[in-house]
């Protein structure tokens, strides 16, 4: 079997001119773009996709990748689809051997009154073999393999879908725990200018509304770091439920890198699109089902011309009467039965119109994954590139803002600022470090879309 997904339809084309002008009639013309219309990411350290997760930045995320994998239901499911359609392609390919079978009978009777009794013995082999003259079974067999690989495929894809969501789950985790300290040490410092506030108050030089202020925005502050914390609670209790693994043991694994979003090794993208849909097993799986859709409709046709089966025996045989024995050698060759569909009400007729009909829809569902891959992979490049850039943004307003801290700091040191104004420059540093994170979150979040677009390091079997 080819494993080329760009090509595909141009052999179930050749093979149509094979099985009548019902399989020519529609000709299918894939559109796939020469380059990449989104720009590419940056070409300098590139990872394989599939050690990607090694080079995430994220130790632990390797092992609860396993875990998470072996917890799945939708892995699970795929598995057991697998396993379905592997015993159909063992089950179809035999269908074009002969079936050879085993017996042995005895039996002791009278016949007449004349006669004496009478034992016989019999054990032998007995075969048939239905010749597979017009290809119905060998298009059925080629449509079971073809299932088998899409199943596969599929496979691999539920596993990567996985790897992707816990990847994002962890990266949420990673992200709330960085923001809890933010808003920590933001409420720290409000209550501090809460507290210098309440102190000029009562030496009569700041005014009871600016310390109600304050003191409300203070609890704000305090109410937003018990939020953000209860959001990570629950970003841990959707990990516990995503890899199986038991809370403690799982917050012992996050704990080495708390508050620390994780850094991955770019991607690299190749320029041709075609060569990028060649790692997505969602294509593949569409293109084997349009093979086996194509088999589907020979066999249906197929079955429309006479079918030739050829039988045969080969045993021993005993019998016994009146004192005498009788052993020797039986067999048969034959009959050779030939049978010729004439009338079963439509029957056939329309099981070459249902298989038309899976075809042409197999044909559509081919297409629309095509054009849904290569726009997945469009918008993860769009995607990441804007991200990058609001990152390096956010990077420099934070420098920036770090800069006005710190010279405020000065000032405060030498008695040219106030307290307040030192905590304000803190706050408006702090919450420049605040947008830092969210874009290294909406940076890595685009990595792992990308990752997930490009197939996420599965490949098809290679050819034979």
């Amino acid at each position: 079997m080819r494993n080329k997904p760009l090509r595909t339809l141009a052999a179930v084309c050749a093979a149509a001119s094979l099985c009548g002008p019902a399989l020519q009639a529609a000709p299918v013309s894939p559109t796939v773009p020469e380059i990449w219309q989104a720009p590419q990411p940056h070409q300098g350290s590139v990872a394989e996709l599939a050690q990607w997760w090694q080079q995430f930045g994220e130790p632990a995320l390797p092992d609860l990748l396993a875990a998470a994998q072996a917890a799945s239901p939708s892995v699970a499911a795929a598995a057991t689809r697998l396993a379905q359609a592997q015993a159909q392609r063992v089950a179809a390919g035999a269908g074009l051997a002969p079936q050879l079978n085993a017996s042995a009978s005895a039996q002791r009777s009278r016949p007449d009154l004349a006669s004496g009794v009478l034992n016989t013995a019999q054990a032998g082999l007995q075969f048939s073999w239905e010749l597979d003259v017009f290809g119905g079974q060998r298009a059925a067999r080629d449509a079971a393999v073809a299932r088998q690989q899409g199943a596969q495929a599929q496979w691999h894809e539920a596993r990567v879908s996985v790897a992707a969501q816990l990847a994002q789950g962890v990266l949420a985790l990673r992200a709330c725990e960085a923001s809890v300290a933010q808003a920590q040490a933001d409420a720290e410092s409000r209550q501090h200018s809460l507290r210098l506030t309440q102190v000029l108050r009562q030496a009569g030089f700041e005014s009871e509304a600016n310390a109600a202020q304050l003191a409300a925005g203070q609890a704000q502050a305090q109410a937003q770091v018990q939020a953000l914390a209860a959001t990570c609670e629950r970003e841990v209790k959707a990990l516990v439920a995503l890899t199986g693994v038991a809370e403690e043991p799982l917050r012992l694994r996050l704990q080495a890198r708390r508050g620390q979003l994780p850094e991955p090794v770019g991607l690299g993208v190749s320029e041709v699109p075609a060569k990028v849909l060649q790692q997505r097993p969602d294509v593949f799986a569409a293109e084997r089902q349009l093979e086996a859709a194509a088999a589907d409709l020979t066999e249906a046709q197929a079955a429309r011309w006479p079918r030739i089966s050829v039988g045969g025996s080969l045993g021993r045989l005993q019998v016994a009467t009146q004192g005498l024995t009788d052993t020797g050698t039986v067999w048969s060759v034959g009959p050779v039965q030939i049978s010729l569909p004439l009338w079963d009400g439509g029957q056939r007729t329309a099981r070459t119109q249902a298989a038309e009909a899976a075809l042409s829809e197999a044909r559509v569902t081919y297409n629309a994954v095509l054009r849904t891959a290569v726009r997945e992979v469009e918008q993860a490049l769009v995607s990441l590139q804007a991200a990058t850039q609001r990152r390096q943004q956010a990077q420099q307003a934070s420098s920036h803002s770090d800069t006005v801290w710190k010279a405020t700091r000065a000032l405060e040191q030498q008695g040219l600022a106030s307290g307040l104004a030192l905590e304000e420059a803190r706050r408006a540093s702090l919450q420049a470090q605040t947008l830092v994170v969210a874009s290294h979150q909406e940076q890595v979040s685009a990595w792992i879309d990308l990752y997930r677009a490009l197939g996420g390091g599965w490949s098809a079997p290679q050819e034979h």
